[in-house]
């Protein structure tokens, strides 16, 4: 006699998903939702050698994916599914720098993996996932401008004030700062840092922080503290967007519930929610 089928499920192994073809049809499914992994995927393929981790799944990808590397990024699965990459990620990785995706994903896996993992600097269960397909609704700043290399140092500044105030810690603590730089000094080099300047100082800054063949995520919007309340975060962002959408690609941007003047900016932009993230912030 057969098993039940509920049983039958409970006992599917993790298996690491190696159809590039498979992989891409759930990718494509969740544009918006997937672009951080689907970046990776359209520069490095899905061998784990190249991706920095692997690609999980669970009785197949159409019905399972899960991203397993530096970042824990759950993409589709009922909840036997999220329990056993939950399991899986305790046996395999010591631990993530953050899990973070769609919060019904997201949330379940984090309950399972607290206990062990935990606890966490920071659970952000709340944050809109937002998309804009169309030209901003407000016009855009045209001081905006890509960050030449020679302007890494000033940048600098902007971006570590940035990562402070949103994540809480200082980049540069442990080394000095030195891999933080190198990052943002890569994101210069590939034309996705994107600021306006004042007199040689940053006022306005933000990023492309992922970017997939059909949608380039939006990080780090910042305005100078002196300078906010004067409609450069609006200006900004939108011009960011408008670039972007030249492309052909979707902007999109994930933002903290809590964070009423960033919602309210991207609305006047004309980004609109379309589902919810969470962030679970580790290290």
């Amino acid at each position: 006699m057969s098993a039940p089928p509920d049983l039958r499920l409970d006992q599917r192994r993790v298996s690491v998903a190696r159809d590039p073809t498979a992989i891409w049809r759930v990718l494509d499914a969740d544009p918006v939702g997937s672009c951080m992994v689907a970046a990776r995927v359209a520069d490095y393929g899905v061998d784990p050698r190249s991706i920095g981790g692997e690609l999980w799944t669970r009785g197949g990808v159409d019905e399972s994916l899960c991203y397993a590397g530096a970042n824990l990024i759950p993409l589709r699965g009922a909840p036997a599914d999220l329990t056993a990459f939950a399991d899986q990620a305790v046996s395999v990785i010591r631990r993530c720098s953050s899990l973070v995706g769609r919060a019904e994903l997201v949330l379940p896996m984090w309950q399972r993996i607290a206990d062990v993992w935990g606890p966490a600097r920071d659970v952000r269960e709340n944050q809109p996932l937002m998309a804009l397909r169309t030209m901003p609704d407000c016009p855009m700043d045209t001081e905006v401008r890509q960050v030449r290399p020679d302007e890494l140092d000033a940048y600098l500044v902007a971006a570590v004030d940035m990562f402070i105030g949103e994540v809480g810690v200082d980049p540069r603590v442990g080394d000095g700062g030195r891999a933080y730089r190198r990052r943002v000094s890569n994101l210069i080099a590939a034309g996705r840092a994107w600021a306006r300047f004042d007199r040689g100082e940053v006022i306005f800054k933000a990023e492309v922080g992922a970017q997939s063949p059909t949608v380039s995520q939006i990080q780090g919007v910042w305005v100078h503290p002196d300078r906010r309340g004067h409609g450069l975060g609006t200006g900004g962002t939108a011009m960011l967007a408008a670039v972007i959408i030249g492309t052909g690609r979707i902007a999109s941007l994930y933002v903290n519930d809590f964070n009423g003047v960033a919602r309210a900016t991207y609305e006047r932009v004309g980004f609109t929610q379309t589902g919810t993230f969470a962030t679970v912030l580790l290290d």
